[in-house]
């Protein structure tokens, strides 16, 4: 899979909140680290001024056709 692909989906939480969508990703030895999202606006007004979210490969729980589902808890 491309970071390509992976940028046209969503990201949503296990209980369906969504946070946004991937504009990069941290490489560390050759393995990626962290996602790195945008949060969608709904959340940065809520939450913080901060407009950028990551979130650890291994939260990641399911790669979907449409979203990737996360647990961010």
């Amino acid at each position: 899979m491309r970071l390509s692909d992976l940028q046209t989906k969503n990201i949503i939480t296990l209980d369906g909140k969504l946070i946004g969508n991937i504009i990069d990703v941290v490489i560390e030895n050759g393995q990626v680290k962290y996602l790195i999202v945008e949060k969608s606006k709904f959340l940065i007004s809520l939450f913080s001024s901060k407009d950028e979210f990551e979130v650890k490969w291994e939260q990641i729980k399911t790669i979907g056709d449409d979203v990737i589902i996360v647990d961010c808890q």
